[in-house]
């Protein structure tokens, strides 16, 4: 029996779990938020349901990992660090160099560094607890899981821009995608729910939440992606625009008397439900006010017809569809929103059963029996696929 790590490291926070495996049974889990600030947080959740709270002020990021290892020995989880065989780490951009997961080598760590462009909140700090854990556990294998590699080989008809070609050859000036660890399980476990090969299926898969992207899988490979060369492209989100104008973006730069960085922030931190709702970037917040604040139901609608639009498109581009599949957060907890997605894509065969859709965060098939497209709610588990690549490529 194995033990394997999952770590999933953004800019202020440091998410994981410790899985048993083959038998993929969750032993432990746990957060650390606010990183690098005053009160810190410290979270674990044993598997027999006990939970643990620390605070303490500005927990750094070596500081976290190392208490990781240390609370897994002090709660009775290990025995000694050297039960834990394998690590894996989700790493957000891998360019077009990495295609699947890899395990790290030196010039892999070198690779993921000079990465940095294209994700420089994670690929620096993601990268630097690769090196941690490596000082903290030299007999572990250590992986790196890309959200990217899913979209590695999409067809170049939809990972370039229509920009001068040389852009994309001097500088890797394409679509990459985002959450595709996520659109990965998530697309994996539909064909698994509905019994048939993932290369025998047309699927849509929507992950739906703070951040939102929307992926279209053609026999198992993925065919086109909402998210851009930034996961700031797509589909309208929490605080993110989704896609813009380029032209109003120099626009608001003179206009506001900002700079290109400047503008490019508020298009990721205050813009999306946030800017037009003026009031939260959390779906729930809006559904309680839409009632008597018609810029809460503004925002809950633009939100709709984006989603609407790229359903439609990819259906297109697909020439038909077998499933769609909602996860994350709104995703798996939005009943009221699947529903209402689900009605403007009636015209495709698209039905939701209101019975079967009363749930949250439930694996289930929402659309009634007999329909031609099925409608399906699958909770994501982006650790799982990370140590199941783990164990594929160390095993």
């Amino acid at each position: 029996m194995a033990k394997v790590l999952a770590i999933n490291a953004g800019s202020s926070t440091l998410k994981w779990k410790l899985f048993s495996m083959p038998e993929e049974q969750v032993i432990a889990s746990g957060m650390v938020d606010r990183l690098n600030l005053p009160g810190s947080l410290f979270k674990v959740k044993l598997a027999n349901g006990e939970k643990f709270t620390e605070t303490q002020d500005n927990i750094t990021n070596k500081l976290a990992a190392a208490m990781v290892l240390t609370r897994l020995k002090s709660y009775g989880i290990l025995s000694h660090l050297s039960e834990i065989t394998g690590v894996g780490h989700r790493i957000v951009a891998g360019g077009e160099i990495f295609k699947d997961s890899a395990v790290i080598t030196p010039t892999v760590l070198r690779q993921i560094k000079a990465l940095k462009d294209y994700a420089p909140l994670h690929n620096p700090v993601q990268a630097y607890y690769i090196e941690v854990f490596t000082q903290l556990l030299p007999r572990a294998q250590q992986v790196a899981v890309f959200d990217t590699s899913l979209y590695a080989q999409m067809p170049a008809v939809n990972y370039m821009y229509s920009i001068p070609y040389s852009y994309y050859e001097k500088f890797g000036a394409r679509k990459y995608g985002a959450h595709g660890t996520s659109h990965r399980y998530v697309a994996m476990r539909t064909a698994e729910l509905l019994g048939k090969p993932l290369a025998d299926l047309k699927l849509i898969t929507l992950h739906l939440g703070s951040g939102s992207s929307i992926t279209a899988f053609d026999h198992g490979k993925a065919l086109d992606t909402s998210m851009g060369f930034t996961p700031l492209a797509g589909v309208m989100m929490g605080t993110r625009s989704g896609d813009i104008d380029a032209s109003l973006v120099a626009f608001l730069a003179e206009k506001l008397q900002k700079t290109m960085p400047e503008i490019i922030a508020i298009l990721n931190n205050k813009s999306g439900l946030l800017g037009i709702s003026e009031l939260s970037p959390d779906q729930r917040d809006l559904e309680q006010t839409q009632a008597d604040r018609p810029k809460s139901k503004l925002a809950l609608d633009m939100f709709v017809s984006r989603v609407v639009q790229y359903v439609g498109s990819y259906i297109a581009e697909l020439g038909g569809v077998d499933a769609i599949v909602f996860t994350a957060g709104s995703g798996e907890n939005g009943i009221e929103m699947r529903q209402t997605i689900a009605d403007k894509l009636a015209y495709f065969g698209i039905v939701i059963d209101p019975t079967k859709n009363d749930c949250r965060g439930k694996e289930r098939v929402v659309s009634p029996e007999g329909t031609p497209v099925q409608v399906l709610v699958v909770p994501t588990n982006e650790e799982l696929m990370i140590v199941r690549d783990v164990t594929r490529l160390t095993t």
